[in-house]
């Protein structure tokens, strides 16, 4: 999921990464709204929020949601530029870096809330712009990385995009196109992984509280060990391959070369 960049992605890839970062986005999104009354996982809303505070001379409402949407912003381009800058020499470590700060905001927020949140309306302001600056770090990251491929917190993009793909499949020659149905099992996989997190979450929410924190914070150090444990794996098969290649050269490399000397 995390070792592969843009085109030399697979299909399965792009799933795997799309399904586990949208059910955790869902899971935040569903605790935000639940814990703060506020959407965190997209900004399409906010940006609606915004102009009616502004056409009503609201200032200090509009400068707060203001700096939700530049949170998300940050959240973007702190990914993007961890990864154009550092990807080339250290490919995992560029793509985990900004999934290991979503992990250190969404811990920040779950600690203070169950052990220092006192509900103060300037708390809730600052708690949901660092949640909305992580969903910025993680739709950036898979956006990035998948060529704009996997989007795992713009479901209004992907709502529209969904539509489009099912009118194309009225007709058998779009059908049939292999990169169309691709982009509908990435899309479909992410809308029904975003639903699920978010159930889970609000289920979770209601019976264990403000833990749940903890759980989609688990739940993402799963997805970098996962491709830890895969980027191991690949090394340890590689440097065997390496290993046995020497040892053919060595041992039996020297009696060919000596049979062709005889015959000669």
């Amino acid at each position: 999921m995390l070792r592969k960049f843009s085109n030399s992605r697979t299909l399965s890839d792009n799933i795997k990464l799309g399904s586990l970062t949208a059910f955790s986005a869902g899971m935040v999104n569903v605790v935000s709204v639940m814990l703060f009354f506020a959407f965190t996982s997209n900004v399409t809303g906010h940006y609606a929020v915004l102009a009616e505070e502004i056409a009503k001379g609201n200032w200090y409402q509009a400068g707060v949601v203001a700096a939700w949407i530049m949170f998300f912003f940050l959240g973007g381009f702190t990914s993007n530029c961890i990864i154009i800058h550092f990807n080339k020499n250290y490919t995992y470590l560029s793509h985990a870096v900004p999934v290991i700060l979503e992990i250190l905001c969404l811990l920040v927020v779950g600690t203070y809330v169950q052990f220092y949140y006192a509900e103060t309306l300037l708390e809730t302001e600052w708690l949901v712009g660092l949640m909305l600056y992580a969903m910025g770090l993680q739709n950036g990251l898979t956006a990035s990385i998948s060529n704009s491929a996997v989007k795992t917190t713009h479901l209004t993009g992907l709502t529209t995009d969904l539509g489009m793909l099912f009118s194309m499949f009225t007709k058998k020659e779009y059908r049939q196109n292999p990169q169309l149905r691709g982009k509908l099992k990435i899309q479909m996989s992410i809308m029904v992984s975003y639903l699920s997190g978010g159930i889970t979450a609000g289920y979770i929410y209601m019976t264990i509280a403000y833990n749940v924190f903890y759980i989609v914070c688990l739940f993402l150090l799963v997805v970098i060990g996962y491709d830890y444990y895969k980027l191991k794996y690949y090394e340890l098969v590689n440097r065997r391959e390496l290993r046995s290649k020497k040892d053919h050269y060595r041992y039996i490399a020297p009696k060919n070369k000596k049979k062709v000397l005889e015959k000669a």
